[in-house]
């Protein structure tokens, strides 16, 4: 069940400009720093003021507003009296610049870091919390009590997806709960000098290498079940992380290292991306995937496990992509092969990717959060 109501809305807010600043991890790396980064495309396309708050000294995507970088002293100094001195620095931006929201896109695991921070950073603030993943873990403390002493009196918390809201509705039974969906960046043109050595035809993964949520072992192993290799069709994994080694021992295990890329990751993977026959998602868990709308923004279909939480809510089966239930890696090769050998099929999802994520466009989102930030009447 969802069950939203409208928060309070502050008197001195006016309803033309707002002064809002975007709290976040960093901007580069993962999929939710991508998203507080095209947030601030979304909020300046509605007229507001906005400012970025980075926790962390990596900027790799394009924002607008104005940027703290906390990083930088955190780099410089990360010993207690130069956290306490980012903790002033922090509270003293926030006092001096008076905003009108602060929007925390940041993952918040851990009860007395946030307890003080809700009472001497964001005291008497406007805030937003927004929840990116269905692993609430990373968002509320796993006691109810806890977690509603946190964020009952938050202004809103923001789902990126009606799967994830409908989890934190039915744990903690929120009120002030609203759904908005990631906003898909505008597609840069791309710059043929940016080619790459890569196979002339293959499906493509992008994303952070950690098998423990992506879960590539799933991946490869239907990749090993498929016909794909037989088809001359490789398999490119576009990222970093944790677990390149690890997959790499698996792929020479599996007899697979002449079809199994991996390629570095890039800020600009559009290239990359576009060139695939198919992208595809075999994730534990999401929220809102982004690689997904990515890709069919850019008119390359989908083969995606339905985890929770996004997938069914971006993919029409058979229409844009392919769903296959989770953790099954022959279930998941038959949608590979399928994608490849009905050619009718694939057509039709290559022709309906990029129209079926028009929903998902700035000038789309920017309409939700007018409402959530009342912009408009209700």
């Amino acid at each position: 069940m969802i069950k939203t109501t409208t928060p309070h809305i502050p008197s001195h807010v006016s309803k033309s400009q707002l002064k809002i600043a975007i709290v976040t991890s960093s901007l580069g790396g993962g999929g939710a720093q991508k998203s507080s980064a095209n947030l601030s495309f979304v909020l300046s396309k509605l007229g507001h003021k906005i400012h970025l708050i980075s926790v962390m000294n990596s900027i790799d995507y394009d924002f607008k507003g104005v940027l703290l970088n906390l990083g930088i002293l955190k780099e410089k100094n990360d010993s207690v009296w130069g956290r306490i001195k980012r903790f002033w620095v922090f509270y003293n931006y926030l006092q001096t610049e008076q905003f009108d929201y602060i929007i925390d896109s940041r993952a918040r695991p851990t009860f007395f870091k946030q307890f003080m921070i809700n009472k001497l950073l964001y005291a008497n603030q406007n805030v937003i919390y927004v929840v990116h993943s269905s692993f609430l873990n990373n968002y509320f403390p796993s006691s109810k009590f806890l977690s509603r002493l946190l964020y009952t009196n938050a202004t809103s918390i923001a789902c990126v997806s009606k799967a994830v809201h409908n989890l934190v509705y039915e744990k903690y039974e929120f009120e002030n709960i609203s759904t908005v969906y990631n906003a898909l960046p505008s597609i840069q043109s791309i710059q043929p000098e940016k080619i790459i050595d890569l196979p002339q035809n293959y499906i493509l993964f992008f994303g952070r290498v950690d098998d423990s949520i992506k879960n590539i072992s799933l991946l490869l192993d239907a990749y090993k079940r498929s016909n794909l290799k037989q088809n001359n069709i490789h398999l490119v994994i576009l990222g970093d992380g944790p677990d390149v080694l690890k997959l790499k021992t698996k792929i020479n295990k599996f007899e697979l290292s002449n079809f199994v890329h991996f390629v570095p990751y890039t800020s600009q993977p559009d290239l990359i991306i576009s060139k695939a026959i198919f992208s595809t998602l075999t994730s534990k868990f999401e929220g809102f995937p982004m690689v997904l709308i990515e890709s069919l923004a850019l008119g390359v279909p989908v083969v995606s496990v339905d985890c929770v939480a996004g997938p069914n809510e971006i993919i029409s089966h058979k229409n844009n992509g392919l769903l296959v239930e989770n953790h099954k890696p022959k279930a998941l090769a038959q949608a590979f092969n399928l994608m490849v050998e009905n050619h009718i099929l694939y057509n039709r999802c290559r022709k309906n990717a990029k129209t079926s994520v028009d929903k998902f466009s700035i000038n789309q989102i920017s309409k939700i959060w007018a409402n959530i930030l009342f912009e408009k009447q209700l």
